[in-house]
């Protein structure tokens, strides 16, 4: 007995399955492509980098990285003098100096610059330190970044970055 020939029925069973299966992937495919992030996000997460030349001493300059300002701040030998000689004891979020710059690189300040309190943004080069001011409820830090006056509980925070050569940098 041999196999039996193909009849009109089978391929039409066979069609229909070949057609229900493409339009299956065909449902399937966006919405499993729509759970992956797009370009703007992921461009938004890319490490920047920052060329420090044009940036003139004693000048500070907002970049934007995550969506977030980043204040870069060339500073002088007499602020960074004067960031030194504070009490570190006495300020509410004690860190001192130092250890809120690079190892020889004490000159450059990169910060996160989003007040502690309420998420509002400082204005640079404010206040009675010279550092930064939140206009939004008084807060009040130094130029390097620490709290000083006013109800933001810490510091300004510190992105992460590093130095790729002594007139550029990379956040993220």
């Amino acid at each position: 007995m041999s196999a039996a020939e193909p009849t009109r029925r089978d391929f039409l069973y066979i069609a229909t399955g070949a057609v229900g299966a493409v339009g299956a992937a065909a449902a399937i495919w966006p919405l499993i492509g729509q759970m992956n992030p797009d370009a703007s996000t992921i461009a938004a997460g890319a490490p920047i980098e920052v060329d420090l030349t044009p940036i003139a001493e004693g000048q500070v300059i907002k970049v934007f990285w995550r969506g977030k300002p980043i204040f870069i701040n060339h500073r002088t030998k007499k602020q960074i003098e004067d960031a030194r000689k504070v009490n570190v004891a006495a300020l509410p979020d004690p860190e001192p100096d130092e250890k809120r710059v690079k190892p020889g690189h004490d000159e450059w300040q990169v910060l996160i610059g989003i007040c502690t309190h309420l998420g509002c943004i400082p204005l640079a080069d404010q206040g009675p330190y010279n550092g930064y001011f939140c206009p939004c409820h008084g807060s009040v830090y130094d130029t390097s970044g620490r709290i000083r006056q006013g109800p933001a509980p810490a510091n300004l925070a510190l992105p992460p970055y590093e130095f790729l050569s002594d007139s550029k940098i990379k956040i993220g």
